[in-house]
């Protein structure tokens, strides 16, 4: 097997043009899930393009088959709910190098390391500032592929 191909996702908080940025979301993750060996999802909770990031993937895995797939719920800290949280994903990731981060720190570094750590950035970020801007800003920096889908949308 083949080292696996992993996914991070950044987005805004609120979206809009909702069902348009979930239909072009479905398109690109089932492509994914097609186009290779195996696909590791990397999300988040913050925000309603997370939400919908983990729903697509569900989704896209129940008409495909979970075998080639895996999604890896990425945490900033602990959270109240991780019982929950544990039934609703493949595994729960806090990275190491977040343990010592103050908390209003620690989205802004979960969100550099899930730059830092994929071969491709799904992103849905409209203007140059934000945190989801700056995610997408680190994952270029590091010259990792970046789908903008919001930049997909003006073009249509």
């Amino acid at each position: 097997m083949q080292k696996p191909f992993y996914v991070s996702f950044a987005g805004h908080r609120q979206i809009d043009r909702f069902c348009e940025v979930e239909s072009k979301l479905y398109e690109i993750v089932y492509r994914l899930l097609i186009s290779n060996e195996f696909t590791e999802f990397f999300v988040g909770c913050n925000g309603e393009f997370d939400i919908m990031a983990s729903s697509v993937i569900r989704r896209a895995r129940k008409a495909l088959g979970k075998n080639s797939s895996a999604m890896t719920l990425v945490l900033p800290y602990q959270k109240s709910d991780m019982e929950f949280m544990k039934n609703s994903f493949d595994s729960i990731l806090i990275p190491g190098e977040l343990g010592n981060i103050h908390p209003k720190a620690a989205i802004t570094a979960r969100n550099r390391w899930m730059a830092e750590n994929c071969d491709l950035l799904v992103a849905y970020v409209i203007g140059k500032t934000g945190g989801a801007a700056q995610t997408v800003m680190e994952a270029r920096r590091k010259n990792t592929a970046v789908i903008n889908i919001a930049d997909i949308l003006k073009e249509n």
